[in-house]
This record gives structure tokens, C-alpha cells and sequence, in this order.
């Protein structure tokens, strides 16, 4: 290995990678997730560690599994809670559940066990922070138990040779697979004893509710209430509306907490991400406004009341989105994170004043956990110049660096320097980015540039991404510029109005803006330039494609082509109706933003490269563009992933993906001869 790991991709697929921060209720042990190539090089495999939150003593490893473990949580008694495929040994034969989830625990002392394998496997897991209470989130056939009832009726599919599904409302898939025919249920348990057997007896909460049961949910700290979120079909066209109910842990007294009221004027509310208040009277969530033509979504945190239903708006002001939030023990601080400028800082609320403080400077932060007595926070931080790795954060003070704690998945070194650069577009708004620079690039020696959009496009350039490195670019010698366009978060609700259902005006127009600033710097060639994206990033590479012949070379990757189209096969179709409209009754914007219908102004060399699992953007986007490009006579290739989604997710898939890349730019940018991978 070099000294930097991005020159080799074999040894860069080799770096550990951390994730899934959960800390003690004495506040005295971190775990998280670290995942690593496993023997055979096919997969990342997850494996529990320890991390000291002191950050005296070396991380060390808690399991060892063939199978990846996920989603570590603490009981109120010290053991680990976390999701796993692997092995029972003590199951009887024939009783194994294949690949599924279950639910295990390992206690602090002793081996781990599994506790609970349904037959639709265990999906989340959340304990009640005082009570130990847990609520497990699983799938079920409807109309079936869950247990007994829901696998015969698996098995019966299975024996008949059944994979059909009858769908009988919308959506029918999400990003990678189908909806159904098992749905989400949310399940719950008085809690389990360290040493002991296992989860008998659960009692089912939403099995009779007729509406589709959202991804979030939160348990009281007290144990008694479980929070969760209702998907509420509104209309066909117009797609589903989330509600906050809150349900009994016994499975009593469901009722609505925070819902949209029908027939109000004024902008339309959905309520998502409950989580409870430390005293278990009242429940934190995001209030989303719902999109429209004229508006895009936004997002504040509210407070509303377990007892009346009272709603009180938390953050009025604020700026930005905030995100991942969670309460102080003390019920004082509810802390949280939203993007601001490139970053993601960790922000501090106080509950009685409603003054709001940001904590950290540098970085992007995820995973909050806060100790017991509120003396300290702890967050996985990552940004441009390293991966995630776990921080303590003083919670009493501002503009701070938090304290690195010892863990695996640090990097040794990178080959280049990371700055920023903006630029101010001609309606006064600052477009800014990051830039990643070859160490070796000078006046004298400049670098290529590769431009590379993010996806989203509700995003921002502002962490460390495995699927998507500048670093290995950088590698190569190019230059990359990741900016932050029209549309993107953390620069307030103007940024992202100015694009709103005009994605080929300002996105595109800021894109080529700070491009501009960028090459006219002296340790970047203005004369070799390529440009690259995905899903969003990929759009606006279609669409630069055929708005400027000034790039030699554009990398499209899972990317909206012919907006029509999109509009009926995209997984979420409701939400894209509503910013672009419906082209069978006014196609205005589908027009005017469409790249397929200016299929015949490319003449740069395109790669298209797209997963057959991807259901957010189509196979047939891909399709579609890459015969376009070919009968115009367009320099093209198509990388096609017959097994992969929106993203490319197994080693040696994504190992091709950056060589087929990188030998595309070669030829194009660099002017080498074209290098097929030798596994392609």
C-alpha cells in the first residue's frame, strides 16, 4: 500500500468503516458498527467494538459472525441489543431462518444469543430508555398473526410457487425492493432479562391499523407509550401524508397525536421522526410542509403535548432543517443536526428559552448520544478530510473541536489538500464548494478538473461518502470540485426556492459559475475538464450534456433522462408530480426541463452507467438515454449492473464502476488509450 489508500481500489475496499453509534446508560461504554471486506472479498461484514468513551483505552472487538450485525442498542441493564442474519446455534434443525434478521443480545458478560426471529425478521429494535420496554418493528402478511399464522402463510406461497403481489393502494416499491406482500408492523415486549431465554408472547400494535406504518417510531422512556407514524393516503395523484400516533405499549388507546387538519388553508403539515420527551409527557417531531408547484418542503421541529395534542413550533427562526434530534436527560437541551454551508453541526436548543446554540465548527456529525447527567455528548463525525469516527462533545460549549476517541477507521494520509471556493451568481446569491487538489498540482504542473454534483438534490456536499470519494479521483492526478448548486441545503429556504421545478435554470447555471472559478485558479487545467454525477448529479450531467460542449468527457450515473417517462415508473411518482407537475395535464416544466428532447445538441462523450434494482430512477431512464446517445452518434458506453440499485454496493461491483470510470476520463481527458477493466 502506498502512503494514502486511494491509489490501489483493492486496498481502499480494505479500510474499515464505522457506523451506528449507542452508548451505556452509565455512560461508561460506546459501541458501534465497523464493517470490513470479509474473507471471500465479496461483501462488508459489520461486527460490534467497544470504544471508551474517555478515549483512554484502545477500541476492541466485541462479535465475530459470518453474517453483518447492525443496530446496537443498549437495555437499561448493560447488555447489547443488535439485529444479525447469523447462525442459531442453539435453534433446533429445521428451525433456522435462512437469511433473516433477528434480534440477539450480549450481555456484558458472556456470549451472545438469539432472543427473536419472526418470520418476517426483526427490522428496528428501540428500548424504553428507564422501563427496558422494547418495541421491535417486523414484517407480516396482512390479515395474518404475527408468528404462527404469518410464516404458514409464507410457507404456502412458497409451497404453491407464488411471488405474485395484488396492490390495492400506491406506492407499490421503495428505491430497491417491492412493497409487499408482507407490510410493517410494530411489535412489543415488557423487555428481556440478560441470562434467560427468549421473546415469547409479543403483542402486535399496529396490526389492525389500515394505513402503511412509517420507519419511525420511539417508546417512552417510562415504557408505557409507543410514538409512531401513519402513512395517510391522501390521493392517488396526490400520494400519502404522514401523521405521529401514539398506542398504548400494551396495545391500548391508539390514537392520532399530530396530524394535518383537513380543509385549512395555508400550507399542508406531515409529522414524522416522533421522539419522546424524558418525563414521557410529551413527544418531540419534524413538522414537514408538504411540497407544491410553488413551494418546496421544509422542515421545523415541534413539540407536542402526549395529554391535549397542543403543538408548539421549537425552532420559528432557524434557518436550516434540523435532524436526528434527541432530548438531554434533564429534559433541559434537545439537541441536533442540520446542514449549514458544507457542514453538518451538531446544535444545541434550550427547551425553556428557546435559544439556540451551535456546538460544533468543522464536520458533519450523525449517531447523538448524551450521557445520563447531560455532561457530555457523543456523535460519529466525518468530513472531507476523514471518515466517521466517534467525538465527545462538550454540550456546554460553543464553536468547539470535539475530542477524537480511539476507533478503527482512520486514515492514514490523503493525496491531496482540501479548500473551498465561491463564487457570486448574478442574483447576488454565494454558490460555494469544496475542491480537492493533487498534492503535486502547480502553476507549473496543473491538474485536471472533475466536476462532480451531488444527488439529492435536497442535499449538500458536506461528509464523507464510501460510495462516492473524491479522494480516488484525486489519486489519479484530476482535481475535483464538489459544489453545492441551487437546491441544495443549508443555505436557507431562498437556495433552494431559485431551483424549485426549474432544475436546468439556476442548478445549472451555478454549476458552471463556480466551475468557472475553479479553473481560473493556476493549479487547474482549464483545458482537460470532465463532469460527473448520480440520480440528481446525474441529471445535471444530462443536462450539461446538452446545454456546453466545454467539458471533454460526462460520467451519468443512475440519472433522470426523459421526465415523462420518470413520472410514472419513479417509486414515489406524488412527490415528483408535485414539483414538476403532471405532464398529461400541463407539461410546461416537463418541457422546459426534460434533457431527452435535446437529445441531438450532445456531442461530449458520455458514460451511462445504471443498477437493475434501482426503483427511484428507473432501468429505463438508462435505457432510454444510452440508445439516444448511440443512434445520434454520440462517443458513448453504457456500465450496466444487472444485480445493483440506486447505489453499487458490493466490492468487486464498485471496484469496476471507479476502473470503468477512470478509463473513461483517461481517454477522454487525459488523451490515453482506452483500458477495458479486465473483469468487464
Amino acid at each position: 500500500m502506498a502512503d494514502h489508500p486511494f491509489a490501489e481500489l483493492a486496498d481502499y475496499n480494505a479500510l474499515p468503516r464505522l457506523s451506528s453509534l449507542a452508548l451505556s446508560p452509565d455512560g461508561r461504554r460506546l459501541v458501534a458498527v465497523v464493517s470490513e471486506l470479509a474473507p471471500d472479498g465479496k461483501t462488508w461484514r459489520g461486527a460490534l467494538w467497544d470504544v471508551d468513551p474517555a478515549g483512554e483505552r484502545t477500541a476492541s472487538r466485541l462479535t465475530r459472525a459470518t453474517k453483518s450485525e447492525s443496530a446496537p442498542v443498549f437495555t437499561p441493564d448493560g447488555s447489547v441489543l443488535f439485529l444479525s442474519a447469523r447462525p442459531d446455534n442453539e435453534a433446533k434443525s429445521g428451525e433456522g431462518d435462512g437469511d433473516r434478521s433477528a434480534l440477539w443480545l450480549l450481555p456484558a458478560s458472556g456470549e451472545a444469543r438469539q432472543v427473536y426471529s419472526p418470520p418476517g425478521g426483526v427490522a428496528s429494535v428501540l428500548v424504553a430508555r428507564r422501563a427496558g420496554t422494547l418495541v421491535l418493528g417486523t414484517t407480516v402478511h396482512p390479515g395474518a398473526a404475527v408468528g404462527g399464522e404469518d410464516k404458514a402463510k409464507r410457507k404456502a406461497r412458497e409451497d404453491a410457487g407464488v411471488t405474485a403481489i395484488l396492490y390495492e393502494d400506491y406506492p407499490v416499491r421503495h428505491w430497491d425492493h417491492d412493497l409487499g406482500p408482507d407490510r410493517l408492523r410494530l411489535v412489543s415486549a415488557p423487555g428481556i432479562a440478560a441470562v434467560g431465554g427468549r421473546l415469547d408472547g409479543v403483542a402486535d400494535l399496529t396490526g389492525s391499523l389500515p394505513h402503511r406504518i412509517g420507519d419511525h417510531a420511539s417508546v417512552s422512556p417510562d415504557g408505557r407509550w409507543v410514538a409512531y407514524v401513519s402513512e395517510v393516503e391522501v390521493s392517488p395523484d396526490y400520494g400519502s401524508r404522514d401523521t405521529v400516533r401514539v398506542i398504548g405499549a400494551d396495545g391500548a388507546d391508539d390514537r392520532e397525536l399530530a396530524a394535518d387538519i383537513d380543509g385549512t388553508d395555508g400550507p399542508r403539515y406531515s409529522y414524522t421522526a416522533p421522539v419522546f420527551l424524558p418525563d414521557s409527557t410529551a413527544v418531540l417531531c419534524l413538522r414537514v410542509v408538504e411540497s407544491t408547484a410553488e413551494q418546496p418542503p421544509a422542515h421545523t421541529l415541534v413539540r407536542v403535548e402526549l395529554d391535549s395534542g397542543t403543538i408548539t413550533d421549537l425552532t420559528p427562526d432557524f434557518p436550516h432543517w434540523p435532524e436526528e434530534f434527541l432530548p438531554s436527560p434533564d429534559g433541559r437541551w434537545v439537541f441536533f443536526v442540520g446542514n449549514q454551508r458544507g457542514r453538518r453541526p451538531v446544535w444545541r436548543l434550550d427547551l425553556a428559552s428557546g435559544e439556540i446554540v451551535q456546538l460544533t465548527a468543522e464536520g458533519a456529525y450523525s449517531d447523538l448520544c448524551v450521557a445520563e447527567d447531560a455532561s457530555a455528548l457523543y456523535a460519529l463525525r466525518s468530513s472531507y478530510t476523514h471518515p466517521a469516527e466517534p467525538v465527545r462533545i462538550d454540550p456546554s460549549s460553543a464553536g468547539q473541536t470535539p475530542v477524537a476517541l480511539p476507533a478503527p477507521g482512520k486514515v492514514p494520509s490523503l493525496p491531496g489538500d482540501l479548500t473551498e471556493v465561491e463564487t457570486t451568481v448574478a442574483d447576488g446569491r454565494t454558490v460555494r464548494a469544496w475542491l480537492a487538489v493533487p498534492q503535486q498540482a502547480s502553476a507549473g504542473r496543473p491538474a485536471p478538473l472533475l466536476l462532480w454534483v451531488h444527488g439529492g438534490p435536497l442535499m449538500s456536499w458536506n461528509s464523507w461518502s464510501w460510495r462516492w470519494n473524491p479522494w480516488l479521483a484525486v489519486a489519479r492526478g484530476y482535481a475535483v470540485l464538489l459544489p453545492d448548486p441551487a437546491l441544495s441545503t443549508g443555505y436557507g429556504p431562498e437556495f433552494i426556492a431559485v431551483g424549485w421545478g426549474a432544475w436546468g435554470a439556476a442548478p445549472y447555471t451555478d454549476l458552471m459559475a463556480i466551475t468557472d472559478t475553479a479553473v481560473a485558479r493556476p493549479e487547474i487545467d482549464a483545458g482537460r475538464t470532465a463532469a460527473m454525477g448520480g440520480s440528481f448529479g446525474g441529471y445535471m450531467a444530462n443536462w450539461i450534456a446538452t446545454q456546453t460542449d466545454r467539458f471533454d468527457a460526462i460520467v451519468t450515473h443512475a440519472s433522470l433522462w426523459n421526465l415523462d417517462a420518470f413520472t410514472g415508473t419513479t417509486d414515489s411518482s406524488y412527490y415528483w408530480i408535485r414539483e414538476m407537475g403532471d405532464p398529461l395535464r400541463d407539461g410546461t416544466r416537463i418541457v422546459a426541463n426534460s434533457p431527452h428532447l435535446r437529445a441531438a445538441d450532445i456531442t461530449t462523450p458520455m458514460l451511462v452507467i445504471h443498477g437493475d434494482k434501482d426503483y427511484r430512477v428507473p432501468i429505463g431512464e438508462g435505457m432510454r438515454l444510452y440508445f439516444d446517445l448511440v443512434r445520434h452518434g454520440v462517443p458513448a458506453k453504457y456500465l450496466y449492473f444487472p444485480t445493483e440499485n440506486h447505489w453499487v454496493l458490493t466490492p468487486g461491483n464498485a471496484r469496476v464502476w471507479y476502473e470503468t470510470v477512470f478509463a473513461f476520463l483517461a481517454r477522454h481527458v487525459l488523451g490515453e488509450d482506452w483500458r477495458r477493466p479486465e473483469l468487464l
